[in-house]
């Protein structure tokens, strides 16, 4: 998966320079503002980022919002962020929307991140598969006995609709099927770690960086979701982390400092610490 990423990167960086150039429309990033929009699980790399930067560019102020990967998209289309954080790729009609608009997207693949299947500590289930996943989430299994766990009913948080992380669920986990109408629906990483943390019988699913000793997470497949097996492409719910800018940034704007920011030891840091997986790191 990391050597697929890094030469996406370097195919998406070099055709943004050799086809249109590098863009000076990154006035915002220039004249010292940069504000990010989009998805919840990219927002703590982005704030991470930016707290990092503005310490060591005093003049520099830069915002952050997650309004989720598809408001990120949106925000660029509309020219009212210089970033889209996003947590999928950007669909064909919003690119065809923003060019249209003349905006030129550009992808900046900045970690890797895996998708962990969680449920309270006190859950003795320890392992599915991603079929049992499936079945969960489609109202097959409505009670955890079902699955060699107490006689409770299972109760499944899922994300909305609008998020990048919720698509990468359908796409890689449901096939596309429906999720069932009892699902409970919040709007970020954390409220689904929140739900699952204070809720015995729940059952949620966050980016890795939102694993922490609140929630237990499951091991899929025969593999339990961390650094290395994302890394080696082995744990099967995985997907890279996005940020879009309006064409490749200016050399030497802010807006280009921050942006390649992930590609720097400091920057490698950085998304360790906050626990995703670094395009650099080697497997």
């Amino acid at each position: 998966m990391i050597r697929w990423i890094r030469i996406f990167s370097l195919i998406l960086l070099l055709t943004a320079a050799l086809s249109s150039g590098i863009s000076d429309r990154a006035s915002a990033g220039e004249e010292g503002k940069i504000v990010i929009d989009g998805s919840t699980t990219v927002g703590p790399i982005a704030k991470a980022f930016a707290e990092y930067y503005m310490s060591n560019n005093k003049d520099v102020n830069i915002t952050v919002s997650e309004s989720g990967s598809g408001n990120g998209a949106k925000s660029l289309l509309n020219k009212m962020c210089n970033i889209a954080t996003m947590s999928r790729f950007m669909k064909d009609g919003e690119f065809s929307a923003a060019v249209k608009n003349g905006i030129n997207p550009v992808a900046h693949v900045v970690a890797v991140d895996g998708i962990a299947m969680v449920v309270h500590p006190s859950n003795p289930i320890k392992e599915l598969s991603v079929e049992q996943v499936r079945d969960i989430y489609k109202g097959k299994y409505t009670s955890w006995k079902q699955l060699g766990g107490p006689d409770v009913k299972i109760v499944m948080i899922s994300r909305d609709t609008n998020s990048g992380t919720y698509e990468t669920f359908e796409k890689l986990v449901m096939n596309k099927e429906k999720i069932e109408e009892n699902a409970e629906y919040v709007g970020s990483n954390g409220a689904v770690r929140q739900r699952v943390q204070s809720t015995p019988a729940a059952i949620g699913y966050v980016g890795l960086g939102f694993v922490d000793r609140t929630v237990k997470a499951l091991t899929i497949e025969g593999v339990y979701p961390d650094s290395r097996t994302i890394a080696s492409g082995v744990y099967p719910i995985a997907r890279p982390l996005f940020m879009f800018t309006d064409g490749y940034p200016k050399l030497g704007t802010h807006l280009h400092a921050f942006i390649t920011l992930y590609l720097t030891p400091r920057g490698q840091e950085i998304v360790k610490e906050i626990g995703f997986i670094p395009v650099t790191q080697y497997e």
